[in-house]
């Protein structure tokens, strides 16, 4: 017994050491993590030890344990109280103290262990946030090129002084304020500005830093330091905006006072009424919260999980609360509803030239470009499965156009005055200098052997989900859905022309996209989209900010309370519904562990249950509720036992599908255009050569999708009228390539009159229209389909 004993007080006297104690006082995130193993070894210590008739030695592993655990925890509860927050893990305390003042060990050591299981698990969320954001923070420039003396030097951003020359070469990101020294700089400013196209600036024009050079390397010289400039400006709005933002309220925290009020007022009336104490013990070890230290972290943690599997990183536990119960949205426009990329949207090509021929030359030349909308338009040519060549002597203009040849031909492709001064001015340069005249678009022209060919418009667009995210964000409970923007009033009105928000605001800078944030808190949480610098700091104002990780800024995801690292905006509805279902789990587990742990507490009160037997008890109910609570981490079961409609690689194959029929859609367009300049026996080759195309690649497909895809649907939807209208528009698709079969039998072989044409060119347009709607809708079917 002797031994034991003193075994007990070095072990003690070892725990008490000045670096743990300080350790502990410290809320050492290390000593934390070490609490459950510690905790866990000294139960099963003292159980090996209690088998072997060392009962004291067991008591000293069960209270160093208690003691230990006890210590941290308040600590916690201290730095708790100073903020004027009160919480559960009082009862807990008390329990724990309380079973160290009546030698009741063994419990206190179960209530310890189940205390630390709880940190444990919100330890483990936080870690794992945090290591996922580790590739998304390599964005800020750390150190420049400085020219000195004709030399390049690598030097760190500090060492930057106004009036220095910086080298920024491709696809660097500006450093500091400065104005263009060199002929001219291409630059990407979507991240600050929210202009998704690039803008080019000659020299002496003022430079913003946090620009990323999308152009060829250019000189600039540096007009603040990187402490005073627009990029550090920004980064310093954001820490404001962290600084003022309150502590994320925690779904347990609702329940701490009530709880807490009603186990002391049992516990004291048990002491008072059978003048016992350990009475009163066993009602606070039957009371300690675990359904509420352990499930609510359990099933919180489980939907952390499940969101990332859906490529969205949630950065702990508090966030994924705050995403369910969202009111306000806030949703930046570039790079969040729309793509905020360049595509290409139209072209239009002289009347005896193929406008996809046009293309191919146009893109096969844009290959020896860097410049990110000669880069779309390759990428457009390949979406149409155009093949490339490569092209010869190319000479670049940075930021105007390349010239060079392809083939057989010599070409010039770039902006609308690069290629007008190349070419002899005609009826059709006149048509297309109209013609490319539209906001919100960039112009690329296109000259072959010293003549206009043609012309391509590129613009940023819609998402193609945008319009059944917002309904979908109405339907899981927000009120009010806002757009805001850094671009100009019209752009941001051409997109909620057919978008369903309660407001737009346009034209803001960072600090007013906070300000917005900060007025519409008073209506409830509020939630900020975006993906750009010049959202970071609304984004950290906001209750729970959410930012584009994808291709979006590091600013931006380190301030952001949630990170959807997928280029989809629909995995913010995956989210919010895993983080509602998530916390309705959390929530049962709670009331039903409550429910039984009152039981528990009245059957202790009345002395049917000793402190052991009320932890044993109270174990019992943990592994019910964190059961429960485990539910979070599945798919739901009706989403389980419904049939999967199409697979997601089905689904990825119907729009690879669509992207591939875009060139079909294209020509009807072309055609349409031609026919009126086409003399009478080629209107009946053109029209014929279109049907074949039609019938042989367009009504294959549709007929497809209706007899395979649409009756899949309509079997898992138990619904046969299911997607009726969609079949009807795949009916209407069909009579109109029959009426075009029937114009183009009546025409005369002299060629169709006037009348004839305009029927051809109304049919024509007619049948473009709803085919592109068609696909339109069928692609933000797949993607509703997507969700598990």
């Amino acid at each position: 017994m002797g031994q034991s004993q003193s075994r007990g007080v070095k072990v003690q006297g070892l725990l008490q050491s000045g670096a743990v104690a300080h350790a502990l006082l410290r809320g050492d995130p290390a000593v934390k993590r070490l609490l459950l193993p510690v905790t866990s070894a000294l139960l099963v210590a003292g159980g090996i030890a209690l088998l072997y008739g060392r009962a004291e030695l067991s008591s000293s592993f069960w209270l160093v344990g208690t003691a230990v655990v006890l210590a941290v925890l308040l600590v916690d509860v201290a730095l708790t109280f100073s903020r004027g927050e009160y919480g559960l893990d009082l009862i807990a305390a008390l329990a724990m103290a309380g079973t160290l003042v009546l030698g009741e060990h063994l419990a206190g050591i179960i209530v310890a262990l189940m205390f630390t299981g709880g940190e444990a698990l919100e330890g483990l969320a936080q870690r794992r946030a945090r290591q996922e954001m580790t590739a998304l923070l390599s964005r800020l420039p750390r150190t420049a090129a400085r020219s000195s003396d004709g030399q390049l030097e690598e030097v760190a951003l500090e060492e930057l002084k106004v009036g220095d020359r910086i080298l920024v070469r491709r696809g660097e990101v500006v450093p500091v304020d400065g104005t263009v020294k060199s002929d001219a700089a291409v630059l990407d400013q979507s991240a600050l500005t929210g202009e998704a196209l690039p803008v080019r600036r000659a020299a002496g024009e003022p430079v913003m830093s946090g620009s990323t050079n999308a152009g060829d390397a250019f000189e600039l010289q540096a007009t603040s330091t990187a402490s005073d400039s627009t990029y550090a400006g920004i980064i310093r709005l954001v820490e404001a905006a962290q600084a003022a933002k309150a502590p994320m309220s925690r779904l347990a925290d609702k329940y701490a006072l009530v709880f807490l009020a009603i186990t002391l007022a049992m516990a004291g009336g048990a002491w008072l009424l059978s003048g016992d104490p350990v009475r009163a013990l066993a009602v606070l070890v039957v009371a300690t919260p675990c359904p509420l230290i352990l499930a609510v972290p359990v099933a919180i943690i489980s939907g952390v999980s499940r969101c990332a599997k859906r490529g969205v990183l949630v950065k702990g536990g508090g966030a994924l609360e705050l995403l369910a119960r969202i009111k306000t949205v806030f949703l930046d426009k570039t790079g969040t509803i729309t793509d905020g990329r360049a595509r290409l949207i139209e072209m239009k090509a002289r009347t005896d030239l193929d406008p996809l021929e046009v293309l191919r030359l146009a893109a096969s030349l844009d290959q020896g470009s860097h410049h990110v909308i000669a880069q779309a338009l390759v990428s457009a040519a390949r979406e149409r499965g155009l093949a490339l060549e490569t092209p010869t002597g190319v000479r670049e203009l940075p930021g105007f156009g390349v010239s060079g040849r392809v083939g057989n031909h010599s070409l010039a492709v770039g902006g609308w005055e690069f290629v007008k001064s190349t070419v002899e001015a005609d009826g059709f340069t006149d048509e297309i200098d109209t013609w490319i005249r539209r906001d919100g678009t960039v112009a690329v022209a296109a000259a072959i052997d010293g003549k206009l060919a043609g012309a391509f418009l590129l613009a940023d667009q819609v998402r193609p989900e945008a319009g059944t995210v917002l309904r979908n964000l109405r339907d899981v409970g927000v009120d009010r859905i806002v757009l805001v923007t850094g671009d100009r009033a019209d752009l941001a009105a051409s997109v909620a022309a057919f978008l369903s928000f309660d407001h737009v605001a346009s034209e803001l800078q960072p600090q007013d996209k906070t300000r917005a944030v900060y007025e519409e808190k008073s209506r409830g949480p509020v939630m900020m989209v975006g993906d750009g610098i010049n959202d970071a700091p609304a984004l950290a104002a906001a209750d729970l900010g959410v930012a584009m990780g994808a291709r979006g800024a590091a600013a931006s995801s380190e301030a952001a309370d949630v990170v959807i690292l997928v280029d989809r905006l629909d995995r913010l509805v995956d989210a919010v519904r895993i983080a509602r279902r998530s916390r309705g789990i959390a929530l049962q587990s709670v009331l039903a562990g409550m429910g039984l742990s009152g039981a528990g507490m009245f059957a202790a009160a009345f002395g049917y249950l000793s402190p052991v037997q009320g932890a044993l008890l109270q174990e019992g109910i943990d592994l019910l509720v964190i059961l429960n609570a485990l539910r979070a981490l599945g798919v739901p079961l009706w989403v389980r036992l419904k049939p999967r409609t199409l697979s997601s690689e089905e689904l990825q194959a119907l729009e690879a599908e669509h992207r591939s029929l875009a060139e079909v859609v294209d020509s009807i367009r072309y055609t349409a255009d031609r026919i009126r300049h086409l003399s009478g026996p080629d209107v009946a080759r053109e029209l014929a050569a279109l049907e074949t195309v039609l019938r042989e690649r367009l009504l294959p497909h549709e007929r497809r999708e209706d007899e395979q895809v649409y009756s899949r649907i309509r079997r898992s939807a138990g619904d046969p009228n299911a997607l009726a209208g969609m079949s009807r528009t795949h009916m209407e698709i069909q009579r109109q390539v029959h009426a075009l079969t029937s114009l183009r039998k009546a025409l005369p072989v002299a060629g169709p009159n006037s009348t004839q044409r305009y029927e051809i060119e109304r049919l024509l347009h007619g049948l473009e229209a709803i085919t592109r709607l068609h696909f339109a809708q069928e692609d933000e079917i797949y993607r509703s389909l997507e969700f598990d």
